[in-house]
């Protein structure tokens, strides 16, 4: 399948979704940043199922009452050590207020369902993705007769593209409709039959429309156009019936938020004009595609054997997690983000946009961990043009976020609850583990100068970043208040989502967020320390604004803490115990995804290290494994970052390579809940700990192969990015070589840490190199723009 497409570059399966009644979850997925459709492989009855950023419903804002009082209320609780009481206070008074909001959930859009006649059986089947073009691919062989479909949703036209060819004449029958998408949760039938009484069909010739009504009374919906080379084409009881046919190609519009019959007249005009074919529709979408999906490329092994997923998912149970494998995670990763955002759209969903149910579980942005880890790999990742749709959405909700900070806190500035969805940024989990959290404001903040960091954007660090930065500063300098000892006493404080040990019920039942309120989070000054930093770095760059201010705010920052073991503390507080069967690691923020600390300052390195081995095993997830090998490659332990992913792909990976929140078999290595919801956050995530693995960046430093597995002996790195340029680099460690290239695109100046695999390095080409101050394996690189040197072994 793909014969001429490298296999780290596509998916090959060689069996249908199989997920019974919800076979949307093992779906292969195709999208354009704002349409997706998911192909669910089907032989007889295929089903497309075709979802839309912009269709969301359920949602309910409501006005939130001013309970700014009750923050004082809370701290004379916490300073009586009342802290069960002080835990719920905030949350108590807002529902007694009878507040009430609830998030929007994501709207399936439309399933595009064909039916073929079916008689003797098949063989050879496969489904997969062409990653490198986006297409979504299923054939099979009936006798002597083999059949091809190939989707894929443009970039260009903002069309989903859809051929069936055989290689027999008129060999192809099918029966084409769109019908509503089902479900099967008991709790949406109720709104499944509403919007079912919505629906409406009609065919039209070759054409085939469809429509339903949203809660907010706008409509939404497709039209089909379907194109045959030979054979009969007739519509028949809402639906387009072909017989007889060569090769098919439908090619659907969707609409959303609209008036239906307009919709339906301007798509059908718009799709007669269309002339092209599947190839000429294909070679315009990848002019756009392909230099965002080549941005940046990896290699880690030159194995030239086409790999089905079954085949590596049964290596890693069987061995080791194949390299392979970790391979297609990388490249499969970064094909969900590129089919799922888009700059001027939607920020990426824990779905993607191939959300197969009317309420799922954590459908909605949650920034406490999982949104910000599908945007950390964009950078390095040559894709920092896409972290554009995450702050754009969070720009867009800052009324809510100053309304909250004000009625809930009385604080000037922001406070952003932990989950939103488009429209809503009011708070609406009211539970104290996100109610009593206030540090979101300072973590998204990360993002927006990340942004400015790799683009050099001044116009946007100062139009956009630092006003941003600066209403997250002000919510701090009205919240905190001074110790005795001089320092910022900061609560109520919560550590995502974690309960200090001595609050912790003498319960076999799993407990979600016992007592998770608390003092001195040690990640709530992390956040703080980093956001003030880069307030302070960016203004002086661009303002002349007196930062004294928030210069005298870093001092009153505690120092962190380290606990009788020698491991950093998660709560800077002697009334709270630490908790180490949790699966947040918020306390090692100052090592990742924070950049405080790296291991050539030497201080607190080893206490953060032995802080991340406490962790236990069985308390995992998904997300969790993959943020664990992000930090262990800041450690610089590759193998023990590959045996993070290891533990993934044995545990949260279903066939199609989606990534489930945690084991649903009871294997031992996740948390165990009812449900193993998709979150696409830690298919995100992997792509980021891989990279971390291969290249640490910094504005000042960046490190070459700083966490190299034993297992990894050869690779290639094309075009990762770093603040200021890009950089390519391959090395063969049974060759004992190595090699570099790094080209500046804007004034460059910083200190390179060359492997310690490696000895004698030589260099040559532009710019300055010199050796620095910290060793023998780094070099200090001054060059101008699109200046260029080559480091190499000898």
């Amino acid at each position: 399948m793909f014969d001429n497409v490298a296999d780290r570059n596509k998916l090959v399966l060689q069996y249908p979704a199989s997920w019974w009644r919800n076979m949307w979850r093992e779906a292969l997925p195709a999208g354009n940043g704002e349409i997706g459709a998911a192909v669910y492989g089907g032989i007889k009855n295929e089903t497309v199922l075709i979802n839309h950023s912009q269709l969301w419903h359920m949602g309910v804002k409501g006005e939130l009452p001013d309970v700014s009082y009750t923050l004082n209320e809370t701290r004379e609780l916490m300073d009586k050590g009342n802290f069960q009481e002080a835990n719920w206070h905030l949350t108590k008074e807002v529902k007694k207020r009878g507040y009430f909001s609830k998030l929007e959930s994501p709207l399936p859009l439309v399933d595009l369902c064909l039916t073929m006649p079916f008689e003797s059986g098949f063989s050879h089947y496969n489904r997969g993705i062409n990653l490198e073009t986006g297409e979504v691919s299923v054939s099979w062989q009936e006798n002597d007769t083999s059949f091809t479909r190939n989707l894929f949703v443009s970039r260009a036209d903002e069309i989903i593209v859809y051929e069936i060819f055989s290689d027999k004449s008129n060999a192809i029958d099918t029966d084409i409709s769109f019908q509503l998408h089902p479900t099967d949760s008991p709790r949406m039938k109720e709104r499944h039959g509403e919007l079912r009484n919505t629906v409406q069909v009609e065919t039209e010739d070759n054409f085939l429309f469809y429509k339903a009504t949203n809660q907010d009374g706008t409509d939404f919906g497709a039209v089909a156009r379907i194109i045959t080379e030979s054979g009969e084409i007739s519509s028949s009881e809402e639906k387009v019936v072909c017989t007889g046919t060569n090769r098919l190609l439908i090619l659907v519009k969707v609409f959303v938020q609209a008036d239906s019959q307009i919709e339906w007249k301007k798509l059908k005009r718009e799709l007669s004009e269309i002339e092209k074919n599947y190839e000429q529709l294909l070679n315009e979408h990848l002019m756009i595609y392909q230099p965002l999906f080549f941005s940046s490329s990896l290699e880690l092994s030159n194995d030239p054997k086409e790999h089905s997923n079954e085949v590596l998912l049964l290596q890693a149970y069987k061995e080791k997690a194949p390299t392979r494998l970790i391979e297609k995670l990388w490249t499969f990763g970064r094909y969900l983000f590129l089919s799922g955002t888009k700059v001027n759209g939607q920020p990426f969903s824990m779905y993607g946009l191939w959300h197969g149910d009317y309420q799922l579980m954590w459908s909605h942005r949650m920034a406490n961990e999982n949104i910000q880890m599908m945007y950390w790999h964009t950078a390095v990742g040559g894709l920092n043009q896409l972290q554009l749709s995450f702050t754009k959405y969070y720009e867009q909700l800052l009324d809510d976020f100053r309304d909250n900070a004000k009625k809930l806190f009385g604080c000037r500035g922001i406070y952003i609850p932990a989950g939103t969805t488009p429209g809503i940024g009011k708070p609406n989990q009211l539970v104290p583990v996100i109610m009593n959290w206030t540090t979101a404001a300072s973590w998204i903040a990360q993002h927006f100068y990340s942004y400015y960091q790799f683009s050099g954007d001044e116009t946007f660090l100062r139009e956009k970043a630092l006003p941003f930065m600066k209403e997250a500063v002000q919510f701090y300098q009205d919240f905190l208040v001074i110790g005795d000892d001089g320092y910022y006493q900061y609560f109520p404080s919560v550590s995502p989502e974690n309960t200090p040990g001595n609050f912790m019920p003498d319960s076999k039942e799993p407990i979600a967020h016992p007592m998770p309120t608390a003092i001195n989070a040690t990640m709530d000054f992390a956040v703080m320390k980093e956001l003030l930093t880069n307030l302070i770095e960016g203004s002086e760059l661009v303002t002349t604004e007196d930062t004294s201010t928030w210069k005298a705010m870093l001092e009153r920052i505690p120092p962190y803490q380290v606990d009788q073991q020698g491991a950093i503390k998660e709560w800077m507080h002697d009334e709270f115990d630490e908790n180490d069967e949790h699966r947040h690691l918020s306390h090692i923020y100052p090592i990742f995804p924070g950049r405080e600390l790296v291991k050539e300052a030497g201080i607190l390195f080893e206490a953060f290290r032995k802080a991340v081995r406490k962790r236990k095993l069985g308390a995992q997830t998904s997300w969790s494994f993959a943020h664990m090998a992000s930090i262990y490659a800041r450690l610089q332990e590759g193998n023990e970052a590959l045996r993070c992913l290891e533990h993934l792909t044995r545990s949260c990976l279903l066939n199609n390579l989606y990534t489930v929140h945690n084991d649903w078999r009871n294997m031992g290595l996740t948390m165990e809940i009812d449900t193993a919801p998709v979150q696409m956050d830690a298919n995100l995530g992997v792509v980021n700990a891989i990279q971390e693995m291969l290249l640490y960046v910094s504005p000042t430093m960046i490190k070459l192969l700083p966490a190299l597995p034993d297992d990894w002996k050869e690779g290639k790195v094309k075009s990762f990015h770093f603040c200021t340029g890009t950089i390519s680099f391959q090395w063969n460690l049974l060759r004992n070589s190595f090699s570099v290239t790094v080209k500046a695109e804007r004034e460059t100046e910083l200190t390179i840490g060359l492997p310690v695999h490696f000895h004698d390095y030589e260099w040559k080409g532009e710019g300055e190199v010199s050796r620095s101050k910290l060793g023998e394996a780094y070099v200090h690189v001054k060059l101008a723009p699109e200046e260029t040197v080559e480091m190499f072994t000898k």
